[in-house]
């Protein structure tokens, strides 16, 4: 069994259920990370409506461990584990939905914004595709050699861990000083290694061990205007009180995580080194006198990689209770990495080269007005064909314990608006979670948990870069718990003004 990504005690992404069943074992790191607000959904046995609500409050005192503290409510029915009755919603948002000036909190289109009027949440953008240029066609499925080539390195990296409530920074851990530490750096060293099972030559072992260190007690720059312009900065526009990475030993630091992933049956990758590695099976339906204190918990850690050498690593950790009736969204976390060297090499690296890339703290946020308008869209998306493991180890063919997929490309272009609805936030307000889906994140980054109106799961993650270039990442969920379909996407924006003739 593989261990799953950041926790050393949840074990593997299969449809079976993971040890880590329980709330407190897996709310981090094993090594100081605070316990993170959480995002709940849950259905209530008493609930004949449906809907989504959210209640934050502010922390408590200095004895508690800080960060942002709230939850999510569904109510849903337990013919559709995943969605809630989206007309009973529409309904009971009309009329909940202040009129006039009247309603408590600042009327904000499409989701909440931070203190310098940027949004931070939002619901889901709406897509609709304008023309189909390519209809599905076969793709060959990519090399797993090839994959674990790819990924192989010597990577360094900037983290940090968001609300999945505020979309705000949370504490990634508590310095000396006692003070909230809010980024990261990371090194990591990544190589494909036989694997020690044996098995086919094809079937090797990625291992991947990465040292970290926290720092940075100011927080987020660019959400408070007032402390910005007082704060002194570099020519990169990163706070000058900040310590470089070339400052630190991160071969001598903490070990954040040391796992292994191997071809499994969660795992689905891309030749260039992107992946969304999760479970393919999420236990639904009724729980028995036996089990109905398990609360499975997994994580989903999805890749895009910008130019084979910058990748993005966007971490869910969800938990399913009650049969899937309750969902709880527990931490997101963000990394971005760029490559050093080979993996063999890491001795002679240029490991004292400066980091290109800025904390999260020092960047700006993408804005939902950014991603509307037509784009063009290529995707290659994988579907896995159940069933088929029997037959290939009846006819005497090697599974690999891997679940087979069919990849299939298409491209069309497509036009996304932004969401129809407002949102009423404020201060300890209940929110409607149902207008509230997607995390807009610094550095061109969006997450979004999200059911759609057929009751499918969504767990997505996207990177938006100013040459109008949004890469996209997608894991869909079906009724029955099992593994639907995943989406990779490279959106390109169309600038032009007019139609081309």
């Amino acid at each position: 069994m593989m261990q799953t990504p950041f926790l050393h005690i949840c074990k593997s992404f299969t449809s079976s259920l993971p040890s880590c069943q329980y709330h407190n074992p897996c709310f981090g790191f094993d090594n100081a990370l605070l316990a993170p607000s959480i995002c709940k959904f849950r259905r209530p046995k008493n609930g004949n409506g449906s809907r989504i609500v959210a209640q934050s409050y502010k922390p408590n005192d200095g004895n508690s461990r800080p960060g942002n503290k709230g939850k999510a409510t569904l109510k849903g029915s337990k013919e559709n584990t995943w969605s809630v009755d989206n007309e009973m919603a529409e309904n009971e948002k009309r009329k909940r939905k202040p009129k006039g000036r009247g309603g408590r909190g600042k009327r904000l289109g499409g989701g909440r914004k931070g203190k310098n009027g940027r949004v931070l949440v939002s619901g889901t953008m709406l897509i609709e595709t304008e023309t189909v240029l390519q209809t599905q066609e076969p793709v060959i499925k990519p090399v797993w050699r090839t994959f674990a080539s790819s990924v192989s390195g010597i990577w360094k990296g900037v983290g940090a861990v968001f609300s999945p409530i505020t979309a705000e920074m949370e504490p990634i851990e508590i310095g000396k000083k006692n003070e909230n530490l809010y980024d990261c750096y990371t090194l990591s060293r990544i190589e494909a290694l036989p694997s020690p099972s044996g098995g086919s030559s094809a079937s090797s072992e990625i291992q991947r061990r990465i040292n970290w260190v926290t720092l940075n007690p100011h927080g987020e720059l660019f959400q408070n205007a007032e402390v910005k312009d007082e704060t002194p900065v570099d020519q990169n526009g990163v706070d000058s009180r900040l310590p470089k990475f070339e400052s630190f030993d991160l071969k001598a630091s903490d070990v954040m995580e040391e796992d292994s992933m191997g071809d499994e049956p969660g795992l689905v990758y891309f030749e260039d080194g992107s992946y969304s590695r999760g479970p393919v099976t999420i236990p639904v339906g009724e729980m028995s006198k036996s089990n109905y204190y398990l609360t499975p918990t997994f994580k989903f850690e999805q890749c895009l990689v910008k130019g084979c050498h910058k990748r993005l690593r966007v971490v869910h950790t969800i938990e399913f209770a009650n049969g899937g009736a309750d969902i709880q969204i527990m931490r997101v976390g963000v990394y971005e990495e760029q490559w050093v060297s080979p993996s063999n090499y890491e001795e002679q690296s240029n490991n004292d080269a400066p980091l290109e890339l800025k904390p999260f703290s020092q960047r700006k946020r993408t804005q939902p007005s950014e991603l509307t308008g037509s784009w063009k869209v290529f995707e290659v998306s994988a579907t896995p064909i159940y069933g088929e493991e029997e037959e290939m180890e009846l006819s005497g063919q090697s599974s690999d314990e891997t679940t087979p997929y069919v990849y299939l490309c298409t491209e069309a272009l497509k036009r996304r608006n932004l969401p129809e609805s407002s949102v009423s936030f404020g201060e300890e307000e209940i929110v409607d979670m149902q207008d509230v889906s997607v995390m807009w994140l610094p550095g061109g980054v969006t997450a979004y948990v999200d059911v759609k109106k057929d009751g499918v799961l969504c767990v997505g993650v996207g990177w938006y870069s100013d040459e109008g270039i949004n890469l996209v990442m997608e894991r869909d969920y079906g009724l029955d718990g099992n593994l639907k379909e995943v989406r990779s996407k490279s959106e390109v924006k169309r600038r032009w003004t007019e139609e081309p003739k």
